[in-house]
């Protein structure tokens, strides 16, 4: 089920800015998401409405949005959980979390498992549409970035080139994109599926030693001989480079 703005009711249609931002939510609680597609539709940005996370996340896979805005308290999959599985399986649209648990340790849990922005119930509409509309700016800047740079790492993404402490490194096309990932998920465990996915584009296991063996020989060109390593593995999780504030 899903409300997009040639859905809402007519006077939303004759009020309603050009729409050039487009949303998805997962949010049970029908008037709330009403009330939140409502309020973003007339700031010109498009809202779907999945009010399962199961029903999101598949929305998430197969349809192109801007910000994803997910609930924490779903029936099912809790948000906690489905932001889990959506990075998971290697969707880095920004994800806004909402939720009526606003203590600092929940804020962490929902930042800490993939969630860009963490904004507590009650809020005021408008604070909800500079959120998105950041996410938004933040997401396109990434996207458009040539350079991505995480502590002493840096990668030129045109010229496909790599620097560790200002020192070139000799890196196979699959480590450059190997790396790449890693980088653009810096502080997060970056999981076997999302490399077979992402770096070599196969939705199933091959049931070869292919990643350890890249992972083996990216470890040793990135860390080896420049003191505090970056690249950790997470045991029965994946690999993750460790956050810029560790090193």
């Amino acid at each position: 089920m899903d409300w997009s703005i040639l859905q809402l009711p007519e006077h939303l249609l004759t009020t309603a800015k050009a729409c050039w931002l487009r949303t998805l939510l997962i949010e049970d609680d029908a008037l709330t998401a009403r009330a939140i597609s409502e309020t973003l539709v007339r700031e010109g940005i498009e809202c779907v409405w999945d009010a399962e996370a199961e029903a999101g996340l598949r929305h998430a896979a197969t349809a192109d949005f801007d910000v994803i805005i997910m609930d924490r308290m779903l029936p099912g999959m809790d948000g906690i959980a489905a932001i889990e599985q959506l990075r998971g399986s290697g969707i880095r649209k920004p994800v806004l979390m909402l939720s009526a648990l606003g203590r600092a340790q929940h804020r962490v849990e929902g930042l800490d498992v993939g969630a860009d922005d963490y904004l507590a119930k009650p809020f005021e509409p408008t604070e909800l549409v500079a959120r998105v509309r950041a996410l938004h700016r933040r997401g396109a800047a990434l996207a458009n970035q040539p350079v991505i740079v995480h502590g002493d790492i840096e990668m030129h993404l045109k010229a496909r080139t790599a620097y560790r402490a200002g020192q070139h490194l000799k890196l196979s096309p699959k480590e450059f994109d190997v790396l790449k990932l890693l980088m653009e998920n810096a502080g997060q465990v970056v999981t076997r599926q999302m490399l077979l996915l992402r770096v070599w584009k196969l939705n199933f296991d091959p049931q070869t030693n292919v990643i350890d063996v890249n992972l083996v020989r990216l470890r040793r060109k990135l860390d080896e001989g420049f003191g505090q390593p970056w690249l950790e593995t997470v045991r029965g999780k994946g690999y993750r480079l460790r956050p810029a504030h560790a090193n």
